[in-house]
């Protein structure tokens, strides 16, 4: 991808889950449009429901092959109807955990694509999540897999029916939204702030519009706090009209620096709203959100949350966090 090592590895994590599944469709999905290679990780431990450890070398041997099998199982039925050369595929089984063996064996990977589990939201406040702590500890680009049509969505559309009237089955939908359209006719939707900082972002972004032949829609979401000190107002408080002026000046500041193809189409928008509510309120209408890894760190981010790991969190579609 544009300025991002276009020859490197996309690695995906795979654990014979469902989500796993859904990340590993998506990887050679992508790899069949960029000629990359997939290199498939399965991280294990042996407390993971394989028995006791093995003893010997002989046994350890019989245990990677097991795993071995089990990867190209999983590769085969993912694999189906898409244009993929098997001769760019790897397989590779690691003793670790899932996080480090992803962390160890992505570092000099394009990106590293995971699924997201189905955690409530109490669940992802307190136990965290592993593609969020990817997100933040990789050094390169993780794409985040969601489902659609997932638990959560089962269970929404399980309340609507309990609480609608009549034997009508009814799906329940986002109040003030129209039915959703299908994912592959979504643009990509990227989140910048203007900095020399989300043009990482940017190209990750324009790249995937690029490749899947879908509009990109460029998003500043920002307080007041984010433009900086406004001409006029050093010693007060900007009005909201004149915050949304600046900050479409500093969008169309940094759309000037990057060099854009013409066949891509691109919409850009100046939102005033705290970022991670309003990217999240767009994955909704979204094929594909990118965002930059600016935000908090360390007992900062585990308590109140960087916007990066609130959206990797909470968006309802597939994210990439570009490092």
């Amino acid at each position: 991808m544009s300025e991002i090592n276009v020859k490197a590895d996309i690695v995906v994590g795979v654990d014979g889950s469902e989500e796993s599944f859904a990340a590993l469709k998506w990887a050679l999905e992508e790899a069949s449009l960029t000629g990359q290679c997939v290199n498939a990780v399965f991280g294990w431990t042996h407390s993971w429901d394989m028995g006791s450890e093995p003893d010997s070398d002989e046994a350890w041997a019989k245990v990677r092959k097991e795993i071995a099998g089990e990867l190209r199982d999983w590769v085969e039925k993912a694999a189906r109807g898409i244009d993929f050369d098997p001769a760019r595929l790897k397989l590779t089984s690691v003793k670790a955990s899932g996080t480090s063996a992803l962390l160890q064996i992505g570092h000099d990977a394009q990106q590293i694509v995971v699924g997201r589990r189905s955690l409530g939201r109490v669940a992802r406040w307190f136990l965290g999540s592993l593609s969020a702590s990817l997100a933040e500890e990789a050094e390169v680009p993780v794409t985040v897999v969601r489902i659609t049509g997932g638990e959560e969505e089962s269970v929404t559309d399980a309340i609507a029916n309990a609480l609608t009237p009549g034997d009508k089955p009814v799906h329940y939908i986002e109040p003030g939204s129209s039915a959703p359209t299908e994912v592959s006719g979504r643009p990509v939707v990227v989140g910048v702030d203007g900095s020399r900082g989300s043009e990482g972002a940017f190209k990750f972004a324009l790249e995937e519009a690029r490749l899947h032949k879908v509009p990109l829609d460029v998003l500043f979401c920002w307080q007041l706090k984010d433009l900086g000190v406004i001409p006029g107002y050093e010693n007060a408080v900007a009005p909201v009209k004149v915050g949304q002026l600046r900050a479409e000046e500093i969008l169309e500041e940094m759309m000037e620096r990057i060099e854009v193809p013409q066949d891509v189409r691109i919409t850009t928008h100046a939102f005033h709203i705290p970022a991670s509510k309003g990217l999240i309120a767009a994955s909704r209408y979204a094929s594909h959100l990118v965002v930059g890894s600016r935000g908090l760190s360390g007992l900062d981010a585990h308590f109140l949350g960087s916007v990066s790991r609130q959206i990797v969190n909470f968006a309802e579609c597939t994210v990439t966090v570009v490092h």
